[in-house]
């Protein structure tokens, strides 16, 4: 149950933080259509588009449906809350803080979307002050450090 409530409020590897598409097997892409979420045609196969519009206030409407890739999945954080390595209270403690640093990157940068790729648009645009270029170091830091990684893909 832990597990599953980790997901349900953390949701960084839908809201497009951590990841601008999810690729699909090729059997979920109909499915995925039918629910009327976005599919993106790419030279490497199919993608669900980030943020995930199965997402509203930071939970999945289809969790219990997701496609493979979103259930296969596991973050960091999650493999810790699975090896007993963590508990929830404190996985849910790293999440607000990442909520956090996400926040005061978003409050920096002006739009909307997920405030790492407004980050990417603005420095690209050469629009990134100092100062939120240290914000978005930090925030994409604590997110590398404790979300990336234990995908099975």
């Amino acid at each position: 149950m832990s597990l599953a409530t980790l997901c349900q409020r953390c949701a960084l590897c839908c809201d497009g933080n951590l990841f601008a598409t999810v690729p699909l097997h090729a059997g979920e892409v109909d499915a995925v259509r039918r629910r009327g979420l976005v599919v993106l045609e790419r030279d490497a196969g199919a993608a669900l588009a980030q943020p995930c519009a199965a997402l509203q206030a930071q939970r999945c409407t289809i969790y219990d449906d997701r496609p493979g890739p979103c259930r296969s999945y596991e973050c960091m954080l999650y493999a810790a809350l699975a090896a007993d390595e963590v508990g929830l209270d404190d996985a849910l403690a790293v999440v607000a803080e990442a909520r956090t640093r996400l926040g005061a990157v978003a409050a920096a940068l002006p739009g909307d979307g997920p405030p790492l790729a407004r980050a990417r648009v603005a420095a690209r645009e050469g629009h990134l002050s100092p100062e939120t270029h240290a914000l978005v170091v930090r925030a994409g830091e604590f997110l590398e450090r404790r979300f990336r990684g234990h995908t099975r893909r």
